[in-house]
């Protein structure tokens, strides 16, 4: 009999202590894999809508092939893995600050994430992403300043809710600016939010890429038997 509930994995980080679980829903007769820091849920595989929209919104906006990709933020994988079924995509650089959430993907802990890992396309980058963009080093430790065609990030809640404050000066116009900088002139810089279209960040936006677009994300909460959305933002540089 498999159990209804398992800790999969747990670690203290400098941000709190993150763990991986799964449960058994009886109602909706599934496992959940979820993610929670501290007491406060990340992610649950209940609502992968607006993660896979990141990667394929994000994607739809370049031209060409031969694409070079960062994901920042690794998570349940369903981004990463999203970009990868674009067969323009060349390479996959995934930046997670956390080794052990990178280590889940190795294990191959999430059944609808096999498969990320053994891409030959892949390659782990475990950074700060925030640091990594603040340094002007960027993304691939092999080759400092490298620029890609595009960033697809799905860390912080929000670009007002930040899980870390260090996090909180990349939403800034400079710290935007630093992040073009290590894009492809008409690159794409994808964001996912939990939040609402934000005015003032989508200003923000404005003042460094030429076009920008809030998307509105929208899904069936099973839980709460509504209707949920989040934001997917998409500027091109």
């Amino acid at each position: 009999m498999v159990a209804r509930f398992e800790e999969l994995a747990w670690r203290e980080t400098p941000i709190g202590e993150i763990s991986l679980r799964r449960r058994r829903d009886p109602s909706l007769d599934v496992d959940v894999y979820e993610v929670k820091l501290d007491d406060e849920f990340l992610m649950s595989s209940l609502f992968p809508v607006a993660e896979i929209e990141l990667a394929r919104l994000g994607l739809a906006q370049l031209d060409g092939t031969a694409l070079d990709v960062v994901v920042g933020g690794l998570g349940l994988g369903y981004t990463a893995r999203t970009a990868l079924e674009d067969s323009r995509v060349r390479s996959l650089v995934v930046v997670e600050a956390i080794e052990d959430v990178i280590d889940w993907h190795r294990r191959d802990l999430l059944p609808f994430a096999a498969g990320l890992a053994a891409d030959p396309r892949t390659r782990f980058v475990r950074t700060d992403f925030f640091a990594a963009v603040a340094s002007g080093a960027g993304f691939d430790p092999e080759s400092p300043g490298r620029r890609f065609h595009a960033v697809l990030l799905d860390v912080d809640h929000s670009p007002r809710q930040v899980l870390h404050p260090s996090h909180a000066d990349f939403y800034t116009v400079d710290g935007l600016r630093r992040l073009a900088a290590l894009l492809h002139r008409d690159g794409v810089f994808a964001l996912w939010s939990n939040d609402p279209p934000d005015p003032a960040f989508q200003r923000t936006l404005t003042e460094v890429f030429p076009t920008s677009v809030a998307h509105v994300v929208r899904f069936p909460n099973p839980l709460q038997g509504r209707e949920a959305a989040n934001t997917v933002y998409v500027a091109r540089f």
